[in-house]
């Protein structure tokens, strides 16, 4: 399976639990009062470096994000829910695909508004790359 296969759409949220919930708020905006996508992005990624992290038992560093996609804008007062599964294990590096979900305040539809896959790499205290331990 490649990275693009991750991305195809499903209809629903994913049944697991999010990772990450956040109301969108107005410091987060650009200009056209949008929400940044580099607000979205930290979100995300912070989403991502939970499962890493787990598997990884410490520290990790993210290295890339790849096949990022921006599906629909997020609006102030929305909800986001972030969802993180691992896709793929390295020697050092763990891949994550996350995704992006908003609910508007007066709704209780929800649309998947973006999606990537971002690569971690465990670290050790000298920030260098060290092995995954063994699986649990």
């Amino acid at each position: 399976m490649t990275d693009t296969d991750q991305l195809e759409t499903p209809l629903t949220a994913p049944d697991d639990q999010p990772v990450v919930r956040v109301i969108a708020m107005p410091a987060d905006t650009n200009p056209e009062g949008d929400i940044f996508g580099g607000w979205l992005l930290a979100q995300m990624d912070l989403a991502g470096s939970t499962p890493a992290f787990d598997l990884a038992r410490g520290r990790c560093a993210t290295i890339a994000v790849d096949a990022m996609v921006f599906h629909q804008p997020v609006s102030v007062g929305d909800e986001v829910s972030i969802y993180a599964r691992i896709i793929k294990v390295g020697r050092t590096s763990i891949r994550v695909h996350v995704e992006a979900w908003k609910r508007p305040r007066a709704s209780h539809t929800v649309s998947r508004v973006t999606e990537g896959v971002f690569t971690y790499v465990a670290i050790d205290e000298d920030r260098k790359p060290r092995p995954l331990p063994e699986a649990r």
